[in-house]
């Protein structure tokens, strides 16, 4: 059996952002880098990108560590670099068009709002190589009271009154022409590229997204020193309340001894599932034989078997579970809670 065949646990990889903060210690029990007081906002879970803008993740390459069995201290990247292990992973699922694996999972902790921002549309992709499509869905981990997410563009907003209000430059011009929701935990939001939108201060999300980084900002709450993109935003964004409804079915299952599965998004890039099950809960589980499945764990703790290793995992742990693993077992220590992402979207497999 490949020694890519067993639950890989990777080793998150933290970003400091003006926008970031610490709940990622507080909510998940990260031991996070550098002082004390530094501003984490993002933590990149599951990653291969050769690499990434400069204003996103830092200009240079991104690799996600395995942590565990066999294969500790390599990069994805290094393993799906050899046929076997790669075949051993992936199977079925095609590499990104950048040969990498084909999504990106990560935190993100929003102590203050994220810039309102634009991810490039098909068209504007079409028109320009290095520009990467970007579609991606926010689970609510935790959240303030009050906080808010930005989605979508007011009805009948044009493009010249959204010029005119980024000219202004000022929360009263631009607010009132975007969309904003208050949200709980629990709640997922899919964003289609192209979906004009921002994170609200007091927001902790997990994020899964296709693996691109190409972010045009379109305003930056007064911020300076950070580059916006008007023109280009401008032309990528979708004028217009977003409706992400049908990606959406919040579909509740009941499962065997006392589990729960809650289907979130069901897109062409990805489906997102949220199991939850009680201590003492176990069943096999494992990935597909035509693809990996990856698992973000949420809270609680459990213990996963397959391909001969056995990992533990609690709260913010990251899995990646190999096609070639098939049925492994799975043991819940304490009351648990993950998502499971599927590639490309497709039912939710518990068992």
């Amino acid at each position: 059996m490949s020694t890519a065949a067993y639950p890989l646990k990777l080793r998150p990889i933290y970003k400091e952002k003006v926008w970031g903060g610490r709940t990622l210690e507080q909510k998940l029990g990260r031991d996070l880098p550098g002082a004390d007081d530094a501003p984490i906002g993002e933590s990149w879970e599951l990653v291969d990108l050769a690499s990434t803008s400069a204003s996103g993740g830092g200009g240079d390459a991104a690799f996600s560590t395995i942590d565990n069995g066999p294969l500790a201290g390599r990069t994805l990247h290094a393993v799906l670099a050899d046929d076997a292990a790669r075949d051993a992973v992936l199977r079925d699922l095609p590499l990104s068009p950048d040969g990498g694996f084909p999504i990106l999972l990560k935190y993100l902790d929003a102590n203050a709002n994220l810039s309102v921002q634009v991810h490039p549309s098909p068209a504007y992709a079409a028109e320009h190589p290095e520009a990467k499509l970007k579609s991606e869905a926010w689970y609510i981990v935790a959240v303030e009271p009050g906080a808010k997410i930005y989605k979508g563009i007011a009805a009948g907003t044009t493009p010249d009154d959204l010029r005119a209000a980024l000219e202004k430059n000022t929360d009263e011009a631009v607010v009132p022409l975007l969309e904003a929701f208050e949200v709980s935990p629990g709640e997922c939001h899919y964003l289609p590229s192209g979906t004009c939108h921002a994170l609200g201060g007091g927001i902790l999300v997990a994020e899964v997204q296709t693996p691109s980084d190409t972010t045009f900002r379109v305003y930056d709450w007064g911020r300076e020193g950070r580059e916006l993109h008007v023109d280009a935003a401008i032309e990528c964004s979708t004028f217009g309340p977003a409706d992400s409804s049908r990606f959406e079915p919040g579909t509740e299952t009941d499962g065997p001894g006392g589990s729960k599965s809650i289907a979130l998004v069901r897109c062409e890039h990805f489906g997102i599932d949220r199991h939850e099950a009680p201590a003492g809960f176990t069943d096999t589980a494992g990935a597909g034989s035509t693809g990996p499945v990856a698992w973000m764990v949420l809270s609680g703790s459990l213990t996963l078997a397959g391909g001969g290793e056995s990992v533990a995992c609690g709260a913010g742990d990251t899995l990646l579970l190999p096609a070639a693993m098939g049925d492994g077992h799975l043991e819940v220590t304490a009351d648990a809670a993950w998502l499971e992402v599927t590639f490309p979207a497709g039912d939710a497999r518990l068992a």
